[in-house]
Formats: C-alpha cells, sequence, structure tokens
C-alpha cells in the first residue's frame, strides 16, 4: 500500500487553463518527486474592463508518493 500526500498550489496563465495547469505540475516537479495525478480543483479567469480574458487562472491539487505501508 502506498502513502501519499497532497498539496495545494496556485497557478496562472494568459494563455489557458491548460498551460497554466502545466505550470503548476512543473514547478511542482522541481521540488517534489513521485508526483503522481493533478487534480484541476477550480478554474477562474481575469477580465480587463472591456470584458477581454486576460489570465486564465486553476487551483490544482497535486499527488505524490512519499512511501509505502
Amino acid at each position: 500500500m502506498a502513502v501519499m500526500k497532497v498539496i495545494e498550489l496556485l497557478a496562472d496563465s494568459k494563455k489557458s487553463w491548460e498551460d497554466a495547469t502545466q505550470l503548476a505540475s512543473m514547478k511542482a516537479a522541481k521540488t517534489v518527486k513521485n508526483i503522481k495525478s493533478v487534480y484541476v480543483d477550480d478554474m477562474s479567469a481575469v477580465v480587463d474592463k472591456k470584458g477581454k480574458i486576460i489570465a486564465y487562472r486553476v487551483n490544482v491539487k497535486v499527488t505524490f508518493q512519499v512511501g509505502s505501508a
């Protein structure tokens, strides 16, 4: 049986929600080993005065293995 841990990250991108998710995953991978999954918990967008989306934001949960029982 594996022992897993979950951390929560916020990330944003000017391109898309998918890009923001990828950036969060890549940033986590710099310091966290054994990442097993990334769950997008929430998505939002920032808009300018004209209603145009200028930034995509995601709240992700990153699951990684810390050991086995």
